[in-house]
């Protein structure tokens, strides 16, 4: 196929694999068979079965309440022995069923720093909950349907500990199976590869971000470690390697077709291959990280989807990686004193209704943010007052129309900022 042909069909792929309704999750009646004896059941991160001549692997469990419904839809296919349970990262949405799935003889295995991560989560999984609201269905709906639907079946988040750890490589056959386990880095650095060597499929999950091909967040708005981008590509160079006919990811359907798969793996380490360079040749030329957050884009040639990570978050992540908080430009970083503060005694000396007047101009001329600057200090200090209260409405509205309702982190962000003003 003509490499046009192909770049075309990568362009379709970023296209229409859209990020605002990335997770809500569509649970399926029926699991679906995604390539021969590989069955895929949706939820905030599909877990996918693999059947073979001695049972079923279970890879990724979704969250404990998740875990009843791909049970249940696995089950009536194959219902098991479940020789073994791989999960590709420790995020809560992968290991959390473990447990239900879990029988006397299965081997749960995962990489290496599999309780490290889970620890990190752990560590601050009060301030997520606080703020899952903004981006995720907190109501319990979707568990109230699930446990409906499956009477008496326990629905416990699992914190599990896996049977296997291994630091590279671990290979092992099961039934007529063959299973090749890749230590790897992208969202998480215990992450792994499940590679299938007899049909070379190559199951990633959210690996290099859960919209793939789209640019990867280097850290979450919802709050992550930082992802370092040497091995963010690394990674990518080890998936080339290994030439797979089909890549199973998170969300979404397959990729199949070895020259298609490359050409996205290729497009992604390009892309972000040249926002690590050209942030560090900016930060070598003195280049201020805001002044970099605008002025770096990406060329036709390397365009990627921005529906989970957006190139400015990444140049912002890279130079914070390098160079830490301190970004060098005002004695004011030093100090526990926040910008606002600054801002609401400028607030006191225009006076508040000049003020909001001025920030109700910046929304109309299109500066929405400078807008929402000046009517945070004029809510700092007068906390009701309802001038400033419908400018940050309609200031969060006009970030949504200028582009902010692609991002899925920035778009729920925004509109759970509109909605909370509103009120």
């Amino acid at each position: 196929m003509a490499n046009s042909e192909i770049q075309q069909q990568v362009d379709h792929l970023i296209d229409t694999r859209p990020g605002k309704e990335l997770l809500q999750p569509n649970y399926e009646d029926v699991a679906y068979e995604v390539a021969p004896n590989i069955f895929r059941s949706n939820g905030a991160t599909a877990a996918y079965m693999i059947v073979h001549d001695a049972g079923r692997i279970i890879v990724n469990t979704g969250m404990g309440y998740e875990a009843v419904h791909h049970k249940a839809v696995f089950d009536a296919i194959c219902p098991g022995p479940t020789t073994h349970i791989l999960t590709t990262q420790a995020h809560v949405d992968h290991v959390g069923g473990v447990g239900l799935f879990r029988e006397p003889e299965t081997i749960y295995i995962a990489q290496a720093s599999n309780p490290a991560c889970q620890q990190d989560d752990a560590r601050i999984a009060n301030l997520r909950y606080q703020t899952a609201q903004v981006w995720f269905d907190v109501s319990g709906a979707a568990a109230q349907r699930i446990a409906q639907k499956n009477p008496g079946v326990p629905m416990r988040q699992d914190k599990p500990v896996p049977d296997v750890l291994f630091e590279d490589l671990y290979e092992f056959v099961v039934g007529n199976l063959q299973v090749q386990l890749i230590a790897a880095t992208g969202e998480t650095i215990d992450s792994m590869i499940v590679f299938l060597p007899q049909s070379k499929t190559a199951l990633i999950s959210n690996l290099l971000g859960p919209l793939f091909p789209h640019f990867p967040n280097l850290n979450t708005l919802r709050g992550d470690r930082y992802r370092f981008v040497e091995p963010y590509l690394a990674t990518v160079n080890k998936l080339r390697a290994l030439q797979p006919q089909m890549i199973v990811p998170g969300r979404h359907l397959p990729i199949a077709g070895t020259e298609l798969v490359d050409a996205c793996l290729e497009r992604l380490h390009g892309a972000v291959d040249y926002v690590h360079r050209k942030t560090l040749e900016g930060m070598n030329a003195g280049v201020d990280i805001y002044t970099l957050m605008n002025e770096i884009n990406l060329p036709a040639d390397l365009r990627v989807g921005e529906g989970y990570g957006k190139v400015a978050w990444g140049v912002r992540t890279i130079w914070e990686t390098y160079m830490g908080w301190f970004h060098l430009q005002s004695s004011t970083e030093l100090y526990a004193v926040a910008p606002v503060e600054a801002m609401s005694e400028l607030v006191r000396v225009a006076g508040v209704e000049a003020a909001c007047e001025r920030a109700a101009t910046l929304v109309a001329s299109g500066q929405p943010v400078l807008a929402i600057y000046m009517a945070e200090a004029i809510l700092r200090v007068e906390p009701d007052h309802a001038g400033a209260a419908k400018i940050m409405v309609l200031a969060h509205e006009a970030l949504l129309a200028q582009g902010g309702d692609v991002s899925f982190w920035e778009s729920g962000w925004l509109r759970s900022q509109a909605a909370k003003w509103r009120q």
